[in-house]
This record gives C-alpha cells, structure tokens and sequence, in this order.
C-alpha cells in the first residue's frame, strides 16, 4: 500500500500535527485510522498531514522505516508542524531516535490518550490517577539524550554522593509515584467505605460501560435525569458520576457513569483507573452501552470486554444497550431476551427517549427477577423492621391488626424481604413456586 498524504488546513489556536498510521497484518486499517484522526483532534491537534503504508513488522530503531521516515520530515516541513504523532506504541529508543531524526517532539498512541485524559481529568481522584499514569509511561522514558542529564553534582554546597542529573530525575519520579499511589490507596479505601454504604442501602448498583463516544453519558441523564456534561467527543466523561434511579415498582438502584473504553487502552492508564474501573467489578449489573450506527460496533464490543477481563469485571451480570437508534432507519426500539425470558438487549435512543420505557423494564427484570408481592403480620416489636420497608417504598397497603399489630401488604425482591425478615426475627413468607424452584 503506498503512502497517503492529505494536507489540511491549519485552523487557528490549535497545534498542527503530523500523523502517522501504518497498516500491519491483522489491523483494521480505515476504522483504526479514523478513530486515530479523532484522537488527535481530541487533544488539540490540527492535522496537518497523514502519513500511511503497510509494513509487515516494526523497524527495530525508527519504527516506521527510514523512506517513510523522511516522508515525515518532508510533511513537517511543508506543513509548518512540530509535533508528529503515532498511531502505535513506540519504545523509548525508537522515540528517541524519531525525535533526533525528526528535530520535534514525538508522541506514541499511549502519551496521546494519556494527554487527553490529562485535559478532561476533573476531580481530585482523576488528577490523580491521570498524574500517575503519566508518570509511570515517563519513567521508561528518562534516558542520557541531552548533555546536561550527564553532569555530576559538585561545587560548593552542591558535593554529595556523585548522583548524576538523569539519576536524580529517576529518583525524583519514584518518589512521586509512591506518593500518588499512597494517595490513591487513601481515595480507595474511602471508595471502598462508600460502596459498603451503599451495599447495606440495599441499593442494587448499576455500571454504565461501553466505548467511548458511544452515548453513556445521554443514557445517564436520560436514565436519572442528570444533566451531566455529553459531547460527542472521545473521553467525554472521565469522573464517575453516580445517581439514585427510582423504579416504577418502588425499588431504587444506583446509577454509575464510568470512563469510556477504547482500542488498546494504555496498561499504565487502566492499572491508574482501576479504582475507578472497580465500579464496574463491584456492580450487580452492567449496561453495556454499545454505539447501534457504528459500523464497527461488533469489534468495539469485544474490545470492551477485553478491558472487562483485564479487571475481572466479566463475570457480572450484564445487559447490551444498543443505543443511537434514532441514526438508523432499520430498527425500532425493543427487549430481546434469553431462552429464560430474561433481558439481553435493549434497543434504545437516548437523545430521543425512545425505547427508555423498555429499559426501565428490562432493568426491573434483571435486578429483581425475583420480585414478589406478599402480605406480613408485624407485631408491634417489629417496628425497626415497618421502618425499613417503608425506606425502601415497598409497602403498598397497611392495615391495624389485633394488639398493636399491623399487616403489612409489601412489594420486594424475595431474597431481600427474606433476609430483611430473619434479621427482625420474624418467618419470611414463603417463597413463589419461580424462586423455590
């Protein structure tokens, strides 16, 4: 495959860049490249030239060959550009050499979504996880390429061990990274005490995930009437946003809007989120928001659960969200289910609310497939108990009984009224023939 070159013009207040995207066996060439060319503007850059071809495997030193490097050069030149961004992971030494050879500065796919997250991280705990992941990627990075990271400590005040400048950057970056991983493990524990919280709430917890620019945040505000910040746009969303979602049966379950997911999500940025990805480990469900329009949206789906088992997140229960329906002509909104009846997709727009009535009953399903509707004799010690369900919006009816008694007609998920019973001392009902069985 020859080289592309397309040369754009350069718009005002934005960076112009070089990009590069080579096809190697395997590889998606025209999806991986458009998605690049989205990156990229994400981050700030103009694009001012893309360099493409095909290579059957990476050159050891300049990564893309020296003809295709200096096609590069030549692009750079011509576009007045001093940024050259890769759509590949580079090792350090390739880098290195890029930039020699190139007289700019250099950046691998890795540094380019570290560099978006950096500009989209808002809370405390973003900063955070953004900060350590750019450094651990840095780390591997601090090599002798300029003259004064040779130099010796000396002179007067300065004497000491004979550390040399590249040692004590190394040592500087250890030392942070320590101290943001101490700091995260702090922000973790207190993640931790809230989600135990929330857990004895007997709140179910639902996890939106999905690839990025695939509609979680509409489908958040849609679900719990947020108004939370939606573009159209890679990485929207970094903070995970959670809201109560009141259900028509009376139920609630908590609602979490979690970072969008990508090709090749960098290692050093899942290992920083994890945390932050435990929300989708810790959930009792998942919605697996999936882009319906997007062509390719069978590859991103895998890739989506690719990250899931890399967080041992794949074995929670989850339901396909196919959203966006309103960009396509051939499909209504409706629940496809399993051989048991139960929900496995829903087919929804979230921009128009249509099909959002399905999903709220497919959600009922799911979280509470054992629902039932039952009558309960509270003696009058049971009061903390008559507290608890009517917090929970279960009671749909009470009458007085004999001696302070009350009866109660109450609407639950079985297990939950069962435990809630033995806890107060009292016999749970019965179990419905469904959940004895």
């Amino acid at each position: 495959m020859s080289a592309s070159r397309i040369t754009i013009p350069i718009a005002a207040g934005r960076q112009p860049a070089i990009l590069v995207h080579l096809q190697f066996p395997g590889a998606d060439y025209a999806s991986d490249g458009a998605e690049f060319e989205e990156l990229a503007r994400s981050a700030g850059a103009d694009v001012a030239g893309v360099v493409g071809g095909r290579r059957e495997r990476p050159d050891a030193s300049l990564f893309a060959g020296s003809g295709k490097v200096d096609e590069v050069a030549a692009l750079l030149a011509s576009g007045g550009a001093q940024l050259a961004i890769f759509n590949h992971e580079l090792t350090p030494s390739q880098e290195r050499n890029l930039e020699r050879r190139l007289s700019c500065r250099v950046l691998d796919r890795t540094g380019l979504i570290l560099d978006i997250f950096a500009q989209r991280a808002r809370s405390h705990e973003g900063k955070l996880q953004v900060e350590l992941a750019q450094l651990q990627h840095l780390s591997t990075r601090l090599v002798r390429g300029w003259a004064h990271l040779e130099r010796q400590k000396g002179g007067i005040g300065l004497r000491g061990p004979g550390e040399t400048q590249l040692e004590t950057d190394r040592r500087l970056v250890r030392h942070r990274i320590v101290t943001l991983k101490r700091r995260l493990e702090e922000v973790r524990t207190t993640r931790e005490q809230n989600r135990r919280a929330r857990q004895r709430q007997a709140a179910p917890q639902i996890s939106l995930v999905g690839y990025t620019n695939a509609g979680k945040s509409t489908l958040f505000n849609a679900l719990t009437g947020e108004t939370s910040f939606a573009s159209a746009q890679l990485f929207a969303t970094l903070d995970t946003l959670r809201r109560r979602l009141a259900l028509p049966s009376g139920g609630e379950a908590v609602v979490a809007d979690t970072v969008g997911f990508v090709r090749e999500l960098p290692h050093d940025l899942i290992a920083a989120f994890r945390a932050t990805l435990e929300e989708a480990r810790e959930a009792d469900l998942l919605l697996h928001v999936i882009d319906a329009a997007d062509a390719e949206r069978v590859r991103r789906a895998e890739q989506v659960r690719e990250v899931l088992r890399e967080i041992d997140a794949d074995a929670v229960p989850w339901l396909e969200v196919y959203n966006k329906m309103d960009l396509r002509q051939d499909a209504d909104p409706r629940i496809e289910r399993d051989a048991d009846g139960l929900p496995q997709r829903v087919f929804v727009s979230a921009r128009t609310g249509a099909g959002m009535g399905l999903l709220i009953e497919a959600l009922e399903q799911r979280l509470f497939p054992d629902m039932v509707e039952d009558e309960l004799l509270l003696p009058p010690a049971a009061g903390r108990l008559r507290a608890q369900l009517f917090a929970l919006r279960a009671v749909r009816d009470e009458q007085p009984a004999e001696d302070g008694a009350v009866r109660l007609r109450v609407r639950l998920p079985y297990a939950r009224l069962a435990r809630l019973c033995r806890e107060a001392g009292i016999a749970p009902p019965p179990p419905p023939a469904a959940v004895a069985a």
